[in-house]
């Protein structure tokens, strides 16, 4: 494996714990990435800050990271965080379930299940039936499905794939009958505009809490930024429906309405409501363009972790710190990362 270097030999000091410790108290989320693979191949896709999908399809020359993580890895570096204080975990893609690892991580990370600490899925549903008689022995708080279309004309639009829109429909049902809690989330676009009425039908009608989200621009998908559509016309319609609306802006990420529609909630995270910005972003070159702010760490199949998507520079390598130091130490190393991006000083 090579010399390490000086700064990996020796044990570095317990750093102070209180950035992480801030972020977790606000709602952050780690968001872990099992690698590029996916079964579809959405325009918008940015795959946690890697090269999407799409992006490898349209231009082969465009490759993803190396995969440097193995499955006892990953599970040593959420366990140390959740060990330090965080509570949020979110696995992602790609599509998760199209990674090999997706069994065996999600199994060893079985062993930090606590009723304070949270696990989320975010699939696009259709690799969940075949997946079912192992995914449903994992302590999962939730399944989240990507439902960004509503036909098979705009799922092959927005997809590019050349399945029927059952396929995504019949994994959210096999969703339900297997978990206490499924949501959907859906991008808003010119391409599903149409649609957007029938998805919300679709699940007050199932008693799905749903998510609509306007458009985040990132490098992959700014050629495409005018298929952006702002959420007025939802959030007019949705208040005709509902029997209460809230705004919540407390904690991190961009600031979203939550309209109870029939018992059921129905969020629209809207970028005029603002977002958590920090230290590092007072000087940071691309916060005209940022609306969201601070609200997750991404941790990739290569083994680096980041606090933005925007901004590459900012990607802490973790994939010699876990081969020489374990789950802890990476921990270590991202607490003492995310004080730097909260004091400025990275």
């Amino acid at each position: 494996m090579g010399l390490l270097s000086p700064a990996l030999r020796s044990p570095a000091p317990a750093p102070d714990m209180t950035a992480l410790s801030n972020f977790a108290a606000l709602r952050g989320q780690l968001r872990v990435s099992l690698g590029p693979a996916c079964n579809i191949w959405c325009w918008f896709c940015h795959n946690e800050g890697d090269v999407p999908p799409g992006a490898t399809k349209d231009d082969g020359s465009l490759r993803p990271r190396e995969r440097l993580l193995c499955a006892d890895h990953y599970v040593q570096a959420i366990g140390g965080l959740i060990a330090t204080g965080l509570r949020r975990v979110y696995f992602t893609g790609g599509e998760p379930l199209a990674s090999r690892l997706a069994r065996p991580v999600l199994e060893g990370v079985a062993r930090y299940a606590a009723p304070d600490v949270t696990f989320a899925l975010i699939t696009n549903g259709i690799l969940v039936p075949r997946a079912l008689p192992w995914l449903q022995r994992i302590p999962l708080d939730k399944i989240k499905v990507s439902l960004h279309y509503f036909s098979d004309a705009t799922f092959r639009m927005i997809a590019r794939a050349n399945r029927p829109i059952s396929d995504v429909l019949a994994g959210i049902e096999s969703a339900r009958e297997a978990f206490e809690r499924v949501e959907i989330n859906t991008l808003l676009q010119r391409q599903n505009r149409h649609e957007v009425p029938a998805i919300l039908d679709y699940a007050l009608t199932r008693r799905l809490p749903v998510q609509f989200i306007e458009l985040v621009s990132t490098d992959f998908n700014t050629p495409a930024s005018d298929a952006a559509v702002p959420a007025d016309d939802l959030v007019a319609l949705l208040r005709t429906m509902c029997e209460s609306e809230r705004v919540e802006v407390a904690g991190v990420g961009q600031g979203r309405r939550v309209f109870t529609v029939d018992g059921v909630e129905v969020e629209v995270i809207h970028r005029e409501l603002g977002r958590h910005h920090v230290g590092q972003c007072g000087t940071c070159p691309l916060k005209p363009q940022c609306v969201e702010g601070f609200w997750a760490l991404r941790l990739d199949h290569a083994g680096g972790l980041m606090p933005c998507l925007l901004r590459e520079d900012l990607r802490l390598h973790l994939a010699p710190i876990l081969t020489a130091r374990g789950g802890l130490g990476a921990a270590h190393a991202v607490a003492r990362h995310v004080a730097a991006f909260t004091e400025g000083t990275l």
